[in-house]
């Protein structure tokens, strides 16, 4: 039944768009299954962070660290500092006031580095004596030289009836770290002494006093520092001397070796006016600088206290009793475990998705689908923004559950940081991954390979970022500019959000404030803007060089990286034109050409000087030759090829195998340029204008190229789609497609692909091919694999489907060849032998009847004489145990003489067997193929 439902124009670019986003969503609707499967990943990561989240709070609900009462003792009780972080604090203790002052082990001394003779001998750090070094400048050397000498007592005076007193009217330092918070003075609850500074130490350096703290009292040792007061002659000076002592000790923390610095500038009796260089040693990871509110104040009172003394006598003090902590609430223990760990596990849920996008797109390469539906008409415009969208809408929903599963539960990583952030970063990074997705599949040829080369990725990436990149991020000593460099990986850019994310809602959640917001990305200490600007940028280029490498890649040549462009370049005429004939410089030698050829090449060329409408497929001169390798020589697959095929007309190739059929039908479906000459299809040349050429061409290609989850009728319906069927037309064009190949019945139209046999696949094919009603159909042994049933009733639809078409169809059938083509070419070695129809080319090459007798080897004398008779040009061709085969012109037999002979032989001796035929076309086949072989050589 002919298919009369022809689209009367090339589909639009929204009607592609339309036909492969349908396909799409019916592939995505059969994989509801696996879709449930990746969506349960983050699911299930989420769910398990709760778990761990609820076991840490079942243990911090324990009473050891609840504030309550423990032992009979309620309320905050110093001697159990686990209580302290939980409950309230109306009235914090008082501390003594300190000097943040260097360990003994890392004072200044004098080295290379610091090369001051005034610097002590590096010999005292032996015995832990070197003195505390304090730097003094100013305009007005004497005055400030008096003032130093105020500022350091030479005795201590401590009262063991009220010693917290006492401290604050001696100079006391402590070379401990100081904490986040000092409800607790690190100094009292540490191993290493206290010192107090003198201008000289005496023989008995050492004291230790009963310190009351809260209900606790204990013996807090006090040693003796001699506090060397160094003049230098200006500020710069100073800070020389300073930068040299700033170094890294053997805990890889910053070390201050110089206890502090003054500069008085232009003070004087009338003026005070003093610059102070604190000790910044062990300054909080955090940024905040406990030590100024804790003890940098005490750096100030000393030279308030010197200059009151200057001015109003040695018993004159500004008494500086003690500093404290703010009063804080309640407030429970928390531990939020999704922030701390969010930054490792969330990098491997949201890169999940890149080895299911990757792998989709290297699906399509390595069944060649995407170059199907490409030949029938879906252009590049279309198949970019429909498969980015769709895998951009697949993500999307992906990250909404994401997020919503962990907002849902309760996860603070979500709940705490602005979503409107979450949303902007989350929907960079999913481009980003999609895009390096399209350019990563252009290096991929096997679904395999590529999986598990990106799961690599996606635990790799996870694994350096959680345990490498990251201690670079927390180091502030690593130098900035690095880590933006290491950012441009995508995977550590995505980790670098997560991780401050993770961060902002742990801190806001510990201290009760909010997480990122976005006025916090103007902070310094926060890489957030800098990630999103990387990945902004890196998102646009990856895409335009996805799109580039795969226009390359499917052209199979350099284009101009001004792609976009190419819709305001001036297009190429459609109509024929005379190529230049040149040659790539290799020579072939070729027989003298037959008439027939000669006769198709020359009606080549008159139809490229005036051309006509009624030829669809008109092929001047068309070679292909791949290059040498391995030392191989040059293989010239196809030879200078002529062919003209007017519509109506049924083309058959005949040919060896790798006499370059295959190579030929590749050059004119557009998956390989030819070498030299053109071809050209209603009048679009192969070389410039495949894009328009598709959308009027039908492929039935060697393998079949199906998705192995769609049903023939979702096939059949995409690429009708494609060929503009629409509505009713396209419903019925579809259902006689069905019927013509019989796999309408039954519910075989409704079955997926990949559970059909192989014949019903070569069938499904076939449909393909001609649904649209296209112009020009290749078919590349279409009838492979069928049954003698379903091949007659292929044949039957290929013959009602050339009625206003030409078909070019290569077979091994000589059989399908008689019945299907109106024309035959045998091709051998690149090149055709013969041209014409099934009659003319037995009646040119088959002008001999076979004749076959089989008798005993005594008598195989008595039928080469009885032949001689016959005709005396026969000539023997086959020659085993007593049976023979002769060829006999039939201009020299008559049939009956035959029969006549033959009775007549076999009263004289045995006859098993024998016969007499007429040529066949695989005869003529075999003897063309035979005679051609030995002419073509490379020179």
């Amino acid at each position: 039944m002919r298919n009369t439902n022809r689209a009367n124009e090339p589909a639009s670019f929204w009607t592609q768009a339309n036909a492969l986003l349908r396909k799409n969503l019916t592939f995505q609707k059969r994989n509801v299954k696996t879709n449930i499967r990746l969506i349960l990943f983050p699911f299930v990561l989420c769910i398990l962070l709760v778990l761990i989240q609820t076991i840490l709070n079942n243990q911090f609900d324990k009473a050891k660290y609840k504030c309550g009462c423990v032992e009979n003792e309620c309320g905050v009780q110093y001697s159990d500092f686990d209580q302290v972080g939980t409950c309230p604090i109306t009235n914090p203790m008082e501390w003594p006031p300190l000097l943040q002052t260097p360990d003994p082990r890392y004072r200044a001394v004098r080295t290379d580095f610091l090369p001051f003779s005034d610097f002590p001998n590096p010999l005292c750090r032996n015995n832990g004596s070197c003195p505390l070094t304090m730097l003094f400048t100013g305009t007005n050397q004497s005055f400030g030289e008096v003032l130093s000498r105020n500022m350091i007592p030479s005795t201590i005076d401590i009262d063991n009836s009220n010693v917290m007193d006492s401290f604050a009217t001696n100079v006391l330092g402590s070379s401990t770290e100081t904490e986040y918070t000092n409800f607790l003075e690190p100094a009292f609850f540490s191993e290493l002494p206290i010192y107090y500074l003198q201008s000289q130490c005496g023989k008995n350096s050492t004291l230790s006093v009963p310190v009351q703290i809260s209900t606790s009292s204990i013996q807090q040792e006090l040693r003796c520092a001699q506090a060397l007061r160094l003049w230098r002659n200006s500020s710069s000076e100073v800070n020389n001397a300073i930068y040299k002592g700033y170094r890294k000790g053997n805990t890889e923390r910053q070390i201050n070796e110089i206890t502090a610095g003054y500069d008085f500038l232009n003070s004087n009796e009338d003026t005070f006016n003093v610059s102070i260089w604190y000790n910044s040693t062990y300054k909080n990871d955090t940024g905040f600088d406990k030590i100024a509110l804790a003890r940098i104040p005490r750096s100030v009172n000393l030279v308030s206290n010197s200059y009151l003394q200057f001015l109003l006598g040695s018993g004159t003090k500004m008494l500086f009793e003690f500093v404290k902590e703010m009063p804080k609430p309640e407030t429970p223990l928390k531990f939020d475990v999704a922030s701390l760990l969010g930054g490792l596990f969330f990098t491997w849920v949201i890169l999940q998705l890149f080895p299911v996008v990757l792998t989709s797109l290297v699906y399509e390469k390595q069944q060649n689908l995407r170059i199907m539906m490409k030949m029938h008409g879906l252009g590049d415009g279309p198949y970019w923004i429909i498969s980015y969208s769709y895998f951009l809408a697949i993500s999307i929903i992906y990250m909404l559950c994401f997020v919503i599963f962990g907002t849902v539960i309760g996860l603070k990583f979500f709940t705490m940081n602005d979503y409107s952030i979450q949303f902007v970063f989350y929907f960079i990074y999913i481009n980003l991954q999609i895009s390096l997705a399209f350019l990563l599949a252009s290096l991929f040829s096997n679904v395999k390979t590529a999986t598990v080369i990106a799961y690599i990725g996606v635990f790799g990436t996870g694994l350096l970022a959680g345990f490498l990149f990251q201690f670079f991020i927390q180091d502030t000593s690593f130098p900035k500019g690095w880590i933006i460099v290491m950012e441009l990986y995508p995977g550590f850019a995505l980790y670098r959000g997560l991780y401050e994310f993770s961060q902002s809602s742990f801190t806001g959640d510990t201290m009760g404030t909010h997480g990122m917001r976005w006025g916090d990305l103007n902070d310094s200490t926060n890489g957030m803007k800098e990630v999103l600007i990387i990945m902004f940028v890196e998102w646009l280029l990856v895409l335009f060089f996805a799109y580039y490498i795969d226009q390359v890649l499917s052209t199979r040549s350099w284009k101009s990286p001004l792609l976009f462009l190419k819709g305001f370049q001036k297009k190429h005429s459609s109509s024929f034109r005379k190529p230049s004939l040149q040659r790539q410089g290799s020579k072939v030698f070729v027989m003298t050409e037959k008439a027939d050829i000669h006769q198709e090449r020359e009606k080549v060329e008159q139809l490229l000087l005036e051309p006509t409408t009624n030829h669809a497929i008109v092929c001047d001169k068309l070679s292909k030759v791949y290059p040498g390798r391995d030392g191989n020589p040059k293989k010239f697959a196809v030879r200078e090829l002529s062919l003209a095929l007017p519509e109506g007309e049924c083309f058959g190739m005949l040919g060896p195998n790798g006499a370059g059929k295959t190579s030929f039908i590749n050059m004119m479906i557009g998956l390989t340029k030819p070498t030299s000459g053109t071809a050209y299809v209603q009048g679009l040349d192969i070389r410039t204008d495949m894009n328009g050429i598709y959308t009027s061409m039908g492929v039935c290609p060697q393998h079949d190229l199906l998705w192995e989850i769609l049903t023939g009728r979702e096939h059949l319906l995409f690429y009708g789609r494609l060929k503009n069927l629409k509505g009713s037309a396209l419903t019925q064009a579809v259902e006689e497609s069905l019927k013509s190949v019989n796999l309408f019945h039954g519910g075989v139209a409704d079955k997926k692909a990949g559970k059909y046999s192989g014949g019903m696949k070569r069938r499904l094919s076939v449909a393909i091919s001609l649904i649209g009603d296209p112009t020009v159909v290749y078919m590349d042994e279409p009838s492979t694999g069928l049954d003698p049933a379903s091949r007659k009733n292929l044949w039957s639809v290929v013959n009602r489907a050339k009625q206003d078409r030409a078909i070019i169809l290569t077979t091994h059938s000589m059989e399908e060849a008689e019945v299907l083509c109106d024309r035959l070419g045998i091709f051998v070695d690149g090149s055709f032998q013969c041209i014409g129809n099934p009659k003319e080319l037995k009646g040119r090459y088959g002008g001999t009847y076979v004749f076959s007798m089989a008798t005993s080897i005594d008598h195989e004398s008595n039928v080469e004489k009885l032949v001689q008779q016959l005709s005396p040009n026969a000539k023997k061709i086959y020659h085993i145990s007593g049976t023979q085969k002769f060829e006999l012109p039939k201009d020299e037999v008559k049939i009956s003489n035959v029969f006549q002979a033959v009775e007549t032989a076999k009263r004289n001796f045995p006859v098993s067997a024998w016969g007499l035929a007429d040529t066949t076309l695989e005869d003529v086949f075999i003897k063309v193929a035979r005679e051609a072989q030995p002419f073509h050589t490379l020179s």
